[in-house]
């Protein structure tokens, strides 16, 4: 049975930091490109960062990019999003997501998801 679980959310101030985390089990970690997702309330959920399998590639949305960053530990079978300077508009449910890949981009993610974890809540309040 494969499990995503994210910890790692919270209620913070404006321009504080945040880690997520997402653990996960029962699926080969290291051949599935990875995503996190953000979905503010009454919003659709968006791509806020993705990574390849290896982490060697990586993307990361516009309104994030030098406050965001994606990593993973294949050992450790988790991947990571180190959130800084956060603001009010990040704030919103993230969800991590795997795509199974055959090469070390991070697009698959970009294009579907194979499985998906229950989310945690980021706040961010002004």
């Amino acid at each position: 049975q494969v499990q995503l679980v994210e910890t790692g959310g919270g209620l913070v101030q404006a321009g504080g930091s945040l880690r997520l985390s997402c653990a996960t089990s029962g699926l080969t970690f290291s051949s599935y490109a990875m995503g996190w997702f953000r979905q503010a309330p009454g919003k659709e959920r968006v791509l806020v960062a993705a990574i390849g399998r290896s982490g060697e590639n990586t993307y990361v949305q516009d309104s994030v990019k030098g406050r965001f960053t994606i990593a993973r530990d294949n050992a450790k079978n988790t991947v990571y999003l180190q959130m800084n300077n956060l603001k009010p508009e990040d704030t919103g449910v993230h969800y991590c997501a795997a795509k199974l890949s055959r090469d070390d981009t991070y697009w698959p993610i970009l294009r579907s998801s194979d499985y998906w974890g229950q989310g945690t809540q980021v706040t961010v309040s002004s």
